[in-house]
């Protein structure tokens, strides 16, 4: 019997291909994107201190859209590059979570790189 593997278990397996390479340092922490059905997740993660810098999500008071889509993932990629930019970080790698760089995934990056963010 063949089984076919989910879904889920596909994002994970390439996103673990791709962490081999994409690596957060705390000159250039990883920005990480995560996201639900409803929902977008942003982190910057310093990898060798194992530390969450700056993280904005479409679940905070003050976000005040639907995270479900393009327009709300731009939002949170705002959101996460002025929180940055406060701390001083101004180069990030981009972590796509193992998600196609399309779509919401996109307009986050986009969003951060308007915002003042280089990767």
């Amino acid at each position: 019997m063949i089984n076919k593997q989910g879904r889920q278990e596909a994002r994970v397996r390439r996103h673990i291909r791709v962490r081999k390479k994409v690596f957060g340092t705390p000159e250039m922490p990883r920005l990480a994107v995560y996201r639900s059905e409803k929902n977008i997740y942003a982190q910057i993660v310093d990898d060798i201190n194992g530390v969450t810098l700056v993280s904005a999500s479409s679940l905070e008071k003050e976000f005040n859209a639907v995270g479900s889509n393009k327009e709300g993932a731009k939002l949170v990629g705002e959101s996460v590059a002025k929180k940055a930019l406060e701390k001083g970080i101004t180069k990030v790698v981009f972590d796509r979570g193992g998600y196609i760089y399309h779509g919401r995934v996109q307009q986050l990056a986009e969003g951060a790189r308007e915002a003042g963010l280089q990767f």
